[in-house]
């Protein structure tokens, strides 16, 4: 499945409700099981990002939906990136003509 790396960062409301912070961590979680994906590792980061997550999905329009919904509850934004293994590195550069 593809990998995808997620910054996230709270927003006003979800630094004001920060004590609800592991709950709706949990909630991701189930979103992302039940949308065929799996939230993978999760990363509290110090910087310009307050979490960092590590994701597969079987496509982008998998982790799109899973971030649009918990985007709707206003806590978090998000920034996505779809990431290759080394593996995936190898083999699409050995593919390079």
């Amino acid at each position: 499945m593809p990998n995808f790396i997620s910054l996230v960062k709270w927003t006003d409301q979800g630094i004001r409700n920060i004590k609800e912070s592991p709950e709706r961590l949990d909630k991701a979680r189930d979103a992302f099981e039940k949308n065929g994906a799996k939230l993978k590792d999760f990363y509290l980061s110090l910087g310009q990002y307050d979490m960092i997550i590590f994701s597969e999905a079987p496509d982008a329009e998998t982790i799109a939906k899973v971030w649009i919904t918990a985007g709707t509850a206003g806590a978090v934004r998000t920034e996505t990136f779809q990431v290759f293994t080394e593996e995936a590195y190898r083999d699409i550069i050995a593919s390079v003509k």
